[in-house]
């Protein structure tokens, strides 16, 4: 399979060029942008990594809440009313047929004393969701990383492709100008010009598709990158450090092993899985009794509250006529009366209250037993995906191991196979150019030997990244 086939394990690519990781300025840009340049540049402009932070930014606000839940509240409310028709005063207990104005004060609190853990169970369910949302993050940073290093792979292999037809074309015209000049000696037939022309001709064709090739494949790497504006926009092209020996040292199971706790995608299923059995204890607290305390204080104002300021003798009424016929008088009094001050009316209506409310829920229409059944779900669907990706990161790290292994034969193969062909190809020119050999035959050598240089390339490309995907599960430094 080649290289280009395996596009999950290009993000590992960003760490075999370590030169200028960050920081670097306008005028390193200006020589050409490295592999690490792209990927952070993406990274800080993509917008799903900006939508996975905005998530946990979410589930921070959603562990402050909870949190806050075990808190009592506190409120302070005033009302300022105008009441008018038949109505009774809360505060004289009198009726009143106008207008009356009544001010209302008060500060009450509330606090949940008990509710089954559930507050409890919230903010550990809630703490779990604020880490793997940071997990969360950082995969989608990784998947970021192998997009743009598949696009900048992309750009490597289809300059190299150039390279190779731009010497194709060099070759041939080097025939063609030694076969233009036995024609005009009369030494060599015409036809042998023209086949060469055609051949130049055609080799030439493949350098303007291997240009557009590069072309494409930078505007792809530069869209992905969502960089503003291509122009001058060239990368810098790593120097390879090829091992002359197989560096594979570990089996697949013990590298599983230590990516275990390498791997945000593994750690961030492991918390889910954990906030999903939270989530089910969270529901089964809503089975048990909730018991809340409430206390208030408050006072109030009324425009009926009145007390007397004046009374004066006006003179005696009737009452009744006693057995002996005589007339029971009562003194009347011309009274005057005020509206109680705002501030005493205050202080005399200051009040208190305090209080226990304990609710046992009996029947609320399956809702609880439906909500466990949900969250139990839940749970298990979460446990599965911890174990898929477990299942996922094996296979992973299984066809990584085999990959690297076949890559390392396979380059040593390309290499014996660029060596011979190489001897074949300068055999070859040497009796094409003492008349010993025709032109197809010449040629088809030459498209071997492009063929085997081209093939030696990826091998070592592939090779190189192998080693680094293997190097990525284990923790280690990826420098190249």
């Amino acid at each position: 399979m080649k290289l280009m086939s395996s596009l999950r394990f290009f993000f590992l690519a960003s760490l075999l060029f370590s030169i200028h990781v960050v920081g670097q300025s306008d005028s390193s840009k200006a020589n050409g942008w490295t592999l690490q340049d792209c990927i952070v540049y993406a990274q800080t402009h993509n917008i799903q990594v900006q939508q996975q932070q905005l998530n946990t930014d979410l589930s921070r606000i959603n562990l402050r809440q909870s949190q806050g839940a075990v808190l009592p509240n506190l409120n302070a409310t005033g009302t300022h009313t105008y009441q008018y028709g038949r109505t009774i005063d809360r505060f004289t207990n009198t009726f009143a047929n106008d207008r009356v104005l009544s001010q209302n004060f008060f500060i009450s609190s509330n606090v949940t004393v008990f509710t089954g853990l559930q507050n409890y169970n919230s903010i550990l369910q809630n703490k779990y969701s604020v880490e793997a949302g940071k997990f969360q993050v950082e995969q989608t940073r990784n998947d970021i990383a192998m997009n743009v290093a598949s696009a900048y792979l992309n750009v490597l292999y289809a300059e190299e492709q150039l390279l190779v037809a731009e010497k194709q074309v060099e070759q041939t015209q080097q025939q063609v100008n030694r076969a233009q000049k036995l024609v005009d000696a009369g030494a060599a037939a015409r036809g042998t010009l023209l086949d060469l022309q055609a051949q130049l001709a055609q080799e030439q064709v493949n350098v303007v598709n291997a240009r557009n090739n590069v072309f494409i494949a930078t505007l792809t790497l530069t869209q992905l990158m969502n960089l503003d504006s291509t122009q001058n926009f060239r990368i810098i092209r790593p120097a390879l450090n090829v091992p002359s020996e197989n560096l594979v040292t570990l089996s697949p199971e013990q590298i599983y092993q230590i990516a275990l706790s390498q791997q945000p995608g593994i750690r961030k299923a492991d918390l889910d899985a954990k906030a999903a059995d939270k989530g089910v204890a969270v529901a089964y607290g809503a089975y048990s009794p909730t018991i809340s305390v409430q206390g208030s204080l408050g006072t109030g104002y009324s425009g009926l509250a009145k007390e007397l300021t004046g009374s004066s003798l006006s003179g005696a009424d009737t009452f009744g006529i006693t057995t002996g016929g005589d007339f029971v008088l009562i003194p009347t009094f011309n009274n005057t009366f005020a509206v109680v001050p705002f501030g005493e009316q205050m202080d005399n209506n200051f009040n208190q209250t305090f209080g226990v409310q304990v609710t046992v829920p009996i029947f609320n229409r399956f809702q609880v037993s439906t909500n466990v059944e949900r969250a139990k779900i839940q749970r298990e669907n979460a446990d599965l995906n911890a174990d898929l990706a477990r299942q996922q990161l094996i296979k992973n790290i299984q066809q990584a191991w085999a990959d690297a292994q076949a890559a390392f034969l396979r380059m040593k193969a390309n290499e014996k196979a660029l060596e011979a062909v190489s001897l074949a190809f300068k055999d070859a020119e040497q009796r094409f150019n003492a008349g010993a050999n025709n032109v197809i035959d010449y040629n088809n050598s030459k498209t071997r030997l492009a063929k085997a240089e081209s093939d030696l390339i990826q091998a070592r490309y592939d090779y190189i990244f192998r080693l680094k995907v293997l190097d990525f599960y284990q923790g280690k430094p990826l420098t190249f």
